[in-house]
């Protein structure tokens, strides 16, 4: 069974930091590619950041750009979003998700296996 498990999300201060992580199992994901996104309340899933689990390479939202960084640990099988510099509207569910096709999508559409979302909220 295919699990990613969120965690690390918490109320934090405009300007604190938080590191996000996703712990995957049931499957290797050697040639997807892992995906953040976030949802705020009564808005759209948006996408975040996404990194190739082999290549690594990486890809960024503009509104996260400079401030976030995602990353993984193939040994240990788990994704990161390393947050800095939070910002009020960076309130939101944070999900982990992977993607088979490795389009590198931004689209929330193109992703084949999800987690149940970790809170992250932070005040102004």
């Amino acid at each position: 069974q295919v699990q990613l498990v969120e965690s690390g999300g918490g109320l934090v201060q405009a300007g604190d930091s938080l590191r996000l992580s996703c712990v995957t199992s049931g499957r290797t994901f050697s040639g997807y590619a892992m995906g953040w996104f976030r949802q705020a309340l009564g808005k759209e899933r948006e996408f975040v950041a996404v990194i190739g689990w082999s290549a690594g390479n990486t890809y960024y939202a503009d509104s996260v750009k400079g401030r976030f960084t995602i990353s993984r640990d193939t040994a240990k099988n788990t994704v990161y979003l390393q947050m800095n510099s939070l910002k009020a509207e960076d309130t939101a569910v944070y999900y982990c998700a992977a993607e088979m096709s490795r389009t590198y999508g931004r689209d929330w559409n193109d992703y084949d296996y999800w987690g149940k979302g970790t809170l992250v909220t932070v005040s102004s």
